[in-house]
């Protein structure tokens, strides 16, 4: 699997299905702002919201014209019919606890202060990767956002100054060690490899 994440404010999204699964995608959709069309044949009143189309009729593949990206959220065989016709136009599809008949899975995800972190297993064991976003979000540091102003303003000096990446870890490291100088106890990684790349 090839990690990624998208920008999908200001694209088209389609959501096929109208129950509870179906529901339950939906914020996450309209969070990232996606403009959502939902087809299904019955649609739970809480998908009609602001923004959202809702198309109440069976799929149909001509709903994937000009989508970016699909969520599927019916019975497996509808997201087989939604796979098909998405693979001829070459758009991702997560079909919600149907690995089979998907090309793209969702990660349970933590986000904190900028910071988003997703666990994927493959589509095999989500509630697996449900524990480990729950032992990760215990385990963030609670001043996470201080990390963020520090790293944006030491990343926007860098550029700036034309520091090369391999140089950045260890200075960053010193930055936010900088931030815990008055605490008695530091929360920053002791290891410069346990800090990730490309900061």
């Amino acid at each position: 699997m090839y990690p990624v994440f998208l920008k999908l404010t200001g694209r088209r999204v389609l959501l096929v299905g109208g129950g509870q699964v179906a529901a339950g995608k939906l914020a996450g959709l309209l969070a990232d702002g996606a403009l959502v069309t939902v087809v299904a044949p019955e649609v739970r009143p809480e998908l009609h919201q602001p923004g959202v189309t809702i198309t109440q009729r069976p799929f149909a593949p001509s709903d994937l014209d000009d989508v970016w990206y699909v969520v599927a959220a019916a019975p497996p065989a509808i997201n087989k019919a939604v796979l098909d016709a998405a693979e001829h136009r070459q758009v991702f599809v997560n079909a919600v606890d149907d690995p089979a008949h998907a090309s793209a899975y969702a990660g349970s995800v933590v986000r904190r202060a900028g910071v988003t972190i997703a666990f994927s297993t493959d589509g095999r064991a989500p509630a697996l990767a449900g524990l480990l976003r729950e032992a990760l979000d215990a385990w963030l540091p609670a001043d996470l956002d201080a990390w963020m102003v520090a790293s944006d303003a030491a990343r926007r000096e860098w550029k700036r100054s034309r520091v090369p990446m391999e140089e950045r870890r260890p200075m960053l490291l010193e930055t936010l060690n900088r931030l815990y100088e008055q605490k008695e106890h530091s929360q920053i990684p002791t290891s410069n490899s346990q800090l990730p790349r490309g900061m």
